[in-house]
């Protein structure tokens, strides 16, 4: 239950990130859920492997080249033709940046509540 409950905040949030962040652009809500799936494949998959591999990196930026990362996945999942296009690195930084905040913010709320359960 609580995969579809992030897959749906999550393409919820792309949709807001679409309206407000220009540069991003979305498919309507059928677009952002599959492009969210999609996103969270990727980043459950890829983002563990190139985090390693730039493990020097991160430890000389003290852990924000993975921004860049995040933004590269980003970039990447918008160029596969999901229903998700960005113009370019700058809005797939921001709308990465704005994901990962609401995702945060997300798992916290379910394990509040699941804990209270």
């Amino acid at each position: 239950m609580n995969l579809i409950i992030r897959l749906i905040v999550n393409a919820g949030a792309l949709l807001l990130v679409a309206y407000y962040i220009p540069g991003i652009h979305v498919n309507g809500f059928t677009g952002a859920l599959i492009a969210a799936l999609i996103l969270g494949i990727v980043n459950a998959i890829l983002r563990p492997i190139l985090v390693i591999l730039s493990l020097p990196l991160e430890i000389i930026t003290l852990g924000l080249f993975t921004f860049v990362i995040n933004a590269l996945l980003f970039y990447l999942v918008a160029h596969l033709g999901v229903g998700l296009s960005v113009d370019g690195f700058g809005a797939a930084f921001v709308g990465s940046l704005i994901l990962s905040v609401v995702s945060l913010v997300l798992s916290w709320l379910l394990k509040s509540a699941e804990t209270r359960t």
